[in-house]
């Protein structure tokens, strides 16, 4: 059972990785095509910069792509993209029709079909003070995005709270899965009866597409899309009644004033952040005060040590203590 799931989780890696490639200009399609087939199944990102070699990033390693697909760390055997290049592949992008991306080139990104997401470098025109769009673009990033469906199911037990779940936050460096593990988490606890909203800032957990989530996120799971913590969680909380309310990436001190209305609405809490540890996270500003508090009854620690998506700990929230006899031995991805 457990081949035929690796097998089935390669397929499919495989297939988003073939429907991104499908986007980008003629010339990288053919190059990426050819890239070995271990590679395509772990790639996370396509990096696109003018007169820049052609790179991939995968589980945090990047390499520069030759013309025939094979990966070098030799920068003068590699692919140079031109600024041609970057110009038909962001019209591909946009499906030949830049004017329909405008309001998402102001947060400086855009969202394909399957949820992927385009980070985009180039000349940012202001207008009354406002930023109204990104011109002549020098670079794109295009995050490939995969869902891992079940990943959560060694974590969840620990989360259940008398028919909802504990306030919990999830504590990760930067691509060590935190994301990936919330949004599986969401698919999860939907499916088990409880309503979630999910505050999707920056397009990452739904990856909504023409309003549609391009990820499973449950059955019982409603999306506000690029709207800050703040305001969208008094949306959902005025008008879609949670139970849960989850959002990605806290630091701001509106973040902070969300979670104490979510609080005093008698809504729960699944939020992450980046960090390496409870004391690390503890030294930032806005956070401190909210972990003192000890709101959060469960802190999920992530990181790489045993590849990407290693459970390091999972602590109780009010006494620090961990829950798992042997640390980093649950591994969610």
């Amino acid at each position: 059972m457990n081949k035929l799931r690796n097998n089935e989780d390669v397929l499919y890696d495989l297939k988003r990785f073939e429907s991104v490639i499908s986007r980008l200009d003629i010339k990288l399609e053919n190059i990426l095509k050819n890239i070995p087939t271990s590679h395509k199944k772990t790639i996370e990102e396509i990096r696109l910069r003018v007169d820049r070699p052609l790179m991939i990033e995968a589980f945090g390693n990047d390499y520069f792509v030759k013309e025939n697909g094979k990966l070098t760390q030799h920068i003068n055997e590699s692919f140079i993209v031109k600024k041609e290049i970057i110009k038909k592949t962001f019209e591909r992008l946009c499906e030949y029709s830049v004017y329909s991306v405008q309001n998402e080139l102001i947060n400086g990104f855009i969202t394909i079909k399957g949820g992927h997401r385009i980070g985009i470098g180039g000349k940012v025109i202001y207008k009354d003070k406002n930023i109204s769009t990104i011109k002549d673009i020098s670079s794109l990033n295009i995050r490939i995005a995969r869902q891992k469906i079940g990943i959560s199911k060694d974590v969840v037990p620990f989360l259940w709270d008398k028919g909802s779940i504990f306030n919990t936050l999830i504590i990760s460096p930067p691509q060590c899965g935190k994301t990936t593990l919330l949004r599986d988490i969401i698919r999860t606890i939907s499916n088990n009866k409880i309503k979630v909203a999910v505050i999707d800032e920056r397009s990452e957990i739904g990856g909504l597409h023409q309003g549609i989530p391009q990820n499973d996120l449950g059955l019982r799971t409603d999306v506000l899309d690029r709207v800050n913590k703040f305001e969208g969680t008094l949306m959902m909380l005025r008008a879609l009644s949670p139970n849960v309310i989850a959002t990605d990436e806290l630091g701001a001190k509106e973040d902070i004033d969300a979670i104490h209305n979510s609080l005093k609405a008698g809504v729960k809490i699944l939020a992450t952040i980046h960090g390496e540890s409870l004391l690390d996270i503890k030294s930032k500003p806005n956070i401190a005060n909210i972990i003192d508090e000890k709101i959060f009854k469960r802190i999920i620690i992530l990181d790489n040590s045993k590849g990407v998506g290693t459970i390091r700990d999972i602590l109780d929230g009010v006494t620090n203590k961990s829950l798992i006899n042997h640390k980093g031995e649950i591994k969610c991805l």
